[in-house]
């Protein structure tokens, strides 16, 4: 049984395209790559929102990781992501069956945009299921991974 995987980074700017088309784009915030699993719940999804919310991974006056996303005027841009559950213990082709099946992540995907918005929160897009290309301009740079298991 998994819980909601988080690699975040803070970026300068962030966009995904499909098909050239842009599909989200921000400037300083958050690139959220968001894995689910079918254990996932609310609980989960809205501990995440506030975890995110919460961090303080910006620069203050004196350069120290100090502010949140709020305190930049910061944005997400959250992207579905199923191989943050990929399994490569054996063999050299990843493993996915820890991850949510579409027909669970999707509505999970939807639950957890929705739960960044509900908190006020400028947030764009990825399309689950297509082949995206991210361009990320990681600023720092700073990554973290995010999990909270059952």
């Amino acid at each position: 049984m998994g819980a909601v995987r988080v690699v975040l980074q803070r970026v300068s700017r962030a966009e995904v395209r499909v098909s050239g088309r842009v599909t989200g784009k921000i400037g300083v915030g958050f690139l959220v790559l968001a894995g689910f699993a079918p254990g996932d719940t609310e609980d989960a999804l809205a501990w995440m929102a506030d975890k995110l919310l919460g961090l303080r991974v910006f620069g203050d006056a004196e350069g120290k990781m100090n502010l949140g996303l709020s305190e930049v005027q910061g944005a997400l841009l959250v992207i579905s992501q199923f191989t943050l559950y990929g399994d490569t213990a054996k063999g050299r082709r990843p493993s996915f069956i820890e991850a949510a099946r579409p027909e669970t992540a999707i509505p999970l995907y939807e639950r957890f945009l929705a739960a960044l918005r509900e908190r006020g929160l400028e947030v764009a897009s990825g399309e689950f299921g297509a082949d995206m290309q991210v361009e990320i301009h990681n600023d720092g740079p700073v990554t973290l991974i995010l999990e909270r298991t059952p």
